[in-house]
């Protein structure tokens, strides 16, 4: 899609600070962290949402939670542990309709979080 910003990050037209890549995933520090590690996990291919996945879409969403594992051994907190979460749509708290996924950690999650 031509005016995504998660796109834009994947073809190299906004700087992001990358800390993951494959064929398919890209993974970057949220510009505007909720915890001292907030990190971003995108497919690469553009879907909206949760909602739009489809059925040939069941790997790519696997690769986005084994990411989040790699990702989290890689920066150090997946022994004390971390939170993942995909929000979806507006009453979900979804703000770029790209599928994207939440790793945060460094501190102790409260619940509930919103």
């Amino acid at each position: 899609m031509d005016n995504c910003l998660f796109c834009k990050i994947v073809k190299g037209e906004i700087p992001a600070d990358i800390v993951y890549e494959n064929k398919d995933i890209l993974g970057f520090r949220d510009i505007d962290p909720k915890a001292p590690l907030h990190i971003l996990i995108i497919p690469k291919k553009h879907i909206e949402s949760i909602n739009k996945l489809k059925i040939s879409d069941k790997h790519l969403a696997g690769e986005l939670i084994f990411a989040s594992k790699e990702i989290a051994k890689n920066e150090g907190i997946d022994s004390k542990g971390f939170r993942t979460i995909i929000n979806t749509n507006e009453d979900g708290g979804q703000t770029v309709y790209h599928i994207h996924m939440h790793i945060m950690g460094g501190r102790q999650m409260k619940w509930p979080p919103g």
